[in-house]
This record gives structure tokens, sequence and C-alpha cells, in this order.
């Protein structure tokens, strides 16, 4: 008996100590290539074309499957700006052509998607060759999105809002009110 939980407990630590090794290796990785990652921060998985383009802050946590993918041109500073104590849960996707930042204290649960740009929908032309148009997405601080969210350009969600499972913005959401829905819409304001 004493045998088998010793030798549980050491597979237990072998795997933790295994996954923070892992952890700070990638962080350190990353900063090689140009990624500004706070301290504190962990990052077990991470996929993005122009690393450089990211600025992580302090005690984030960043679950499996996080893609950052650039379809702009490359700009001068960074083109996502995630600020100190965030959470980003698994298979969250940022579509980025100019800018988005995601405020401290923010929870974005998984599958959230945040798409700023667009393509041109005239029927004259293929909609492949059309140019689209671009605006930044800002998130505030202490913002919870659920599930699924998908969050267009333009956008800026305002401190303290909560965006309910499956919802997709497209317009700009007021501080402390909830919203749901397909568009999202005001259902709720958050109490003190």
């Amino acid at each position: 008996m004493i045998t088998y939980l010793i030798q549980q407990g050491y597979f237990v630590l072998r795997f933790r100590y295994r996954a923070w090794f892992l952890s700070l290796f990638r962080s350190y990785w990353y900063s090689l290539l140009g990624m500004n990652i706070g301290s504190g921060t962990t990052i077990p998985s991470l996929h993005t074309t122009w690393p450089n383009q990211i600025s992580i802050g302090n005690n984030c946590i960043l679950e499996h499957n996080i893609y950052f993918k650039f379809d702009g041109i490359w700009q001068q500073g960074y083109a996502i700006v995630i600020k100190n104590q965030v959470f980003i849960g698994t298979n969250c996707e940022f579509n980025i052509r100019q800018k988005i930042i995601i405020g401290n204290n923010t929870l974005i649960a998984s599958g959230c998607r945040f798409i700023d740009h667009d393509h041109g929908i005239q029927a004259a032309l293929l909609i492949r060759e059309q140019e689209g148009s671009e605006k930044p997405i800002y998130l505030g601080n202490d913002v919870w999105l659920g599930c699924n969210v998908v969050v267009l350009k333009g956008v800026i969600i305002g401190d303290g809002a909560v965006i309910a499972a499956g919802s997709v913005v497209t317009k700009s959401i007021p501080a402390n009110e909830i919203w749901a829905g397909v568009p999202a819409r005001k259902i709720g304001q958050r109490g003190t």
C-alpha cells in the first residue's frame, strides 16, 4: 500500500514538474523570438506567425492551443497586448490586422474568437479581391467572456462587462453590462 502511494505520488510530481519546466522553456523560447512575456505567466502551447507582435503581462494563464494569426503587414509596436492577471482558455483565436488590447483581470473562456477586420461585399467584384476594413478591438479590465464568444472589429468592451456564451459582439458594450445573443444585446446590469 505504501509503495503504491509513493509510486502514484512520484508520477504526479513528475508530470507536474515536466509541465512546469516545459512552460518555462516555452516562455524563454518565445522571448528569444521577440515576444514580451511578464513574470509568472504560463504558456503551455501557442501558435503565432509573428511572435514579436505580442506582449503578455504578469501572472497570466494561457491554456493550450491559442492562435494568434497576423494577416496584416508588419507594424512597429505590439499588435496584441494582454495586460496583467488575464486568463485565456483553450482553442481561442485572434485574427489580427490592426490591434487587440485586453485589460487587466479579464477572463476569456475556451473557444473565443477575435477578428479585427472583414472583407468587402460588393457584387461587382470577387470577394477575395476586395479591400476590407479594419478597426482595433479593446477589452476593458475585469471583463468576462463565456465560451465561444465572437468579438468583431471596432468593438470596445467596457470595464466589468459580462458576455454570455455563444454571443456574437458586433458593437461596443458599456461598463458593467451583461450581454447575450446573436447579435449580442443587453440583458442585464452587473450589481454592486
